[in-house]
């Protein structure tokens, strides 16, 4: 019967979230249009125990997700509601982050290759449901950014593993300023590993689903053949090409307050304009979330998601989450007034601390 209610869920056009398996392939569509597809905990409780069973399924190749209404793939996880259960001490707030980055480790080590369309609004919670998979599909369409240190939050679901990685600092400088890639650009970052015109994803997807008993290459060579093909923006220059060698100078300091220095000292226009958008960032957000990616960069995506849930507890229990959603999510004032409000007085001790294992309550993998 359980099965039967999953397969059916797909006529029905209100759920949150679409599960169905489509010719060689299981289709995961993420229905909350109006909300940039953001999800919450009773989406990803779908999501992950089916993501298990196609793992498992003999008869299914390969996974798809995406997202409905043209405008995003996945704006990030329904972080109000998050906020809302953690000033009452609810256990949503622990839940939330556990099963999110269990899911997101679900699709790390998922045995099928697993193809994500993002095409549009790509950020935070929305990254970790399609970066950690073999295959993601970029579109003109697509604004990736993981913005987490403007609401006092950290980069997480996994970005203390995926970030690091990028070419150069470049991950660090995304991390720490929210910078925002658009199409081609989160391609050529590394973000994406194929680009796609927007028009032309139901014809790849189509040709997917229609695949006989596809290997991991039989489907790299479907992506491969429509992204040889897109000629949209192909001579463009990488958006940040020219700000390389100062991104990986700058940004390649042990500590924020020596970032800073760094970015003073230079004084070039793209160095005083990080300055600006750093100086807005929570610097308890900015401290922990350097330490994350320098740490990350020699773990395993079990072992940082583990140290993320850490964080995502210490976020939970201080004060510049629930000013940062305040301030940008729900008075939309954009006038945080983070505490402490300045990176000195954010002491080493402090951010140790959101490092310390949470004993029996640490994420389990």
């Amino acid at each position: 019967i359980l099965q039967h209610l999953n397969m059916s869920k797909h006529t029905d056009s209100t759920a949150e979230v679409l599960l169905e398996k489509r010719g060689c392939a299981g289709v995961i569509t993420l229905n909350r249009p109006k909300a940039l597809n953001a999800f919450n905990l009773s989406m990803i409780r779908q999501i992950y125990p089916q993501l298990k069973t196609w793992e498992k399924d003999p008869e299914t190749f390969l996974i798809i997700i995406k997202g409905t209404g043209g405008k995003a793939f996945c704006a990030g996880g329904d972080i109000r509601v998050i906020t809302d259960a953690g000033k009452v001490g609810d256990r949503l707030a622990q839940d939330f982050f556990r099963e999110e980055y269990t899911l997101n480790n679900a699709i790390g080590t998922c045995q099928k290759p697993y193809v994500a369309l993002i095409d549009g609004i790509t950020m935070g919670g929305g990254v970790g449901l399609s970066v950690h998979g073999h295959f993601r599909v970029a579109t003109e369409k697509t604004v990736f950014a993981m913005p987490e240190t403007a609401i006092g939050l950290f980069p997480d679901v996994g970005g203390g593993y995926f970030l690091p990685r990028l070419p150069g600092k470049i991950g660090y400088y995304l991390a720490l300023t929210g910078f925002r890639l658009k199409g081609r650009d989160s391609q050529k970052a590394g973000i994406a590993t194929h680009f796609v015109e927007s028009e032309k994803l139901p014809a790849l997807e189509k040709d997917l689903i229609a695949l006989k008993s596809p290997s991991k290459e039989n489907v790299a060579d479907v992506l491969n053949s429509y992204h040889m093909k897109c000629k949209t923006d192909q001579e463009k220059q990488f958006v940040l090409d020219e700000h390389m060698d100062k991104i990986n100078s700058l940004f390649s300091a042990n500590s924020m307050e020596e970032i800073i220095q760094n970015l003073k000292q230079d004084g070039s226009p793209f160095a005083l304009k990080q300055l600006e958008t750093l100086n807005k960032m929570s610097p308890t957000s900015l401290k922990m979330t350097l330490r994350q990616l320098r740490e990350g960069a020699s773990m395993n995506l079990q072992d940082v998601l583990i140290m993320e849930y850490r964080l995502s507890q210490a976020c939970m229990n201080g004060h510049d989450f629930y000013e940062g959603v305040r301030a940008v999510l729900i008075d939309k004032d954009q006038v945080p007034k983070w505490k402490p409000a300045t990176l000195e007085e954010v002491t080493d001790e402090f951010v140790d601390n959101c490092f310390k294992s949470l004993g029996n309550s640490d994420l389990k993998l």
